[in-house]
């Protein structure tokens, strides 16, 4: 167990932990980065409790965040408990927020017993969780989305210990750029004629990537895809790029630490997940870019577009009325500057970094937690 040290100097101000033993990279943990980074920029201390070696370990470390490692979060091990009770009282958080499934099972309960003042668990996805008991043991729940809320709710949990905040974006990473377009675009020889549908997201099951491809062998070739994101399904999707006969048409552009840029490049949107997301981040940044989107149905997605006119809702798989929605959006006029202006300040009242910081206040206030 070991930490990355804040400056002396903020040692009085207000400490926030946040566990998680997730051992991907993904929206979530992004997500716990996000938090811990803008209530730093609001005057708190900030740290996390995670797995050793875990991706969100060194990412907290690179942006100077105290970090304490643990060696697993077997709930079975008594040792595994004591470092954790340890921990936790030595600490001494004035907010402990938990994520994962095995963190919250035993940082929670641990940090009740300690007389942590506010104990917080949020939830990421959109699915029935397989025991509520956990989610017993918080002051209050943070889900992300109303349809995750919605779901809790329906398995019994009690609707006024239920917050909705979404996960925040830095709107103006994501802002269209005309002079990036080009520079992105000659990157990777498309021309004006090319009509680019994109992608971001990791190459998993759920994600639905197979589904674009499907929908691309339906379309005329001036169509192409670019998926930007790695995974386990990265060898799988271009066997079945090549198979239909798009090894041609589609870009593999890999994981990408800046992301902002490739949005630019794109003149359609095509968000294929068709289960578990909150609300997704992706299709959040496409919108504050001012794409037209093409969305599977699923409850969180439908969420964000409520008010988007240039989306089309499909249902997975079926390729024929993707394929429809792609050509109806296709010819929109894509850079009109007040058009783009009004849907990236829409989209950042809902999700931008200044909403969620404010929903989080609210929840912290409510606890009698006032943030510098």
């Amino acid at each position: 167990m070991n930490a990355h040290s804040q400056p002396a100097s903020r040692k009085n101000l207000p400490l926030i932990v946040h566990s998680d033993s997730s051992r991907a990279w993904g929206g979530q943990e992004i997500r716990v980065l996000t938090e811990l980074r803008e209530m730093r920029a609001r005057g708190c201390r900030v740290a996390l409790i995670a797995r050793v070696n875990a991706p969100l370990v060194q990412r907290c470390k690179d942006a100077a965040i105290a970090v304490y490692q643990m060696p697993d979060f077997n709930k079975l091990k008594p040792a595994t408990w004591l470092l954790l009770r340890q921990l936790i009282r030595r600490l001494r958080p004035m907010v402990l927020n938990t994520h994962s499934s095995e963190d919250s099972w035993m940082a929670a309960p641990l940090a009740r017993r300690a007389g942590v003042p506010l104990v917080l668990r949020t939830r990421h996805v959109s699915a029935p969780v397989s025991s509520t008991l956990s989610y017993r043991f918080p002051h209050a729940i943070l889900a992300c989305s109303e349809a995750i809320a919605g779901q809790l709710v329906s398995q019994g949990l009690p609707e006024d210990k239920i917050s909705v905040v979404p996960t925040g974006n830095d709107a103006a990473r994501f802002q269209f750029a005309a002079a990036r377009r080009q520079e992105m675009r000659h990157r990777y020889g498309l021309d004006d004629t090319d009509i680019l549908v994109g992608n971001v997201g990791f190459l998993r099951g759920y994600k639905g990537h197979a589904f674009i491809l499907d929908t691309l062998a339906e379309l005329a070739p001036v169509y192409k895809v670019m998926l930007v994101g790695d995974g386990e399904l990265r060898g799988a999707l271009q066997e079945q790029s090549k198979r239909l006969g798009l090894a041609d048409r589609v870009i593999f552009a890999g994981h990408q630490e800046r992301p902002e840029d490739y949005y630019h490049a794109f003149d359609l949107f095509f968000f294929s997940s068709h289960a578990a997301e909150g609300v997704s981040q992706a299709l959040v940044q496409a919108l504050l870019n001012g794409l037209p989107v093409v969305s599977c149905h699923l409850p969180s997605n439908e969420e964000v577009l409520q008010g988007v006119t240039n989306s089309r809702l499909v249902q997975y798989g079926d390729v024929k009325a993707a394929a429809g929605a792609l050509r109806a959006l296709a010819p929109l006029p894509r850079h009109d500057p007040q058009a783009l202006a009004a849907q990236h300040a829409a989209i950042n009242a809902r999700y931008g970094l200044p909403a969620m910081m404010e929903r989080l206040a609210a929840v912290y206030a409510r606890h009698g937690i006032i943030l510098p």
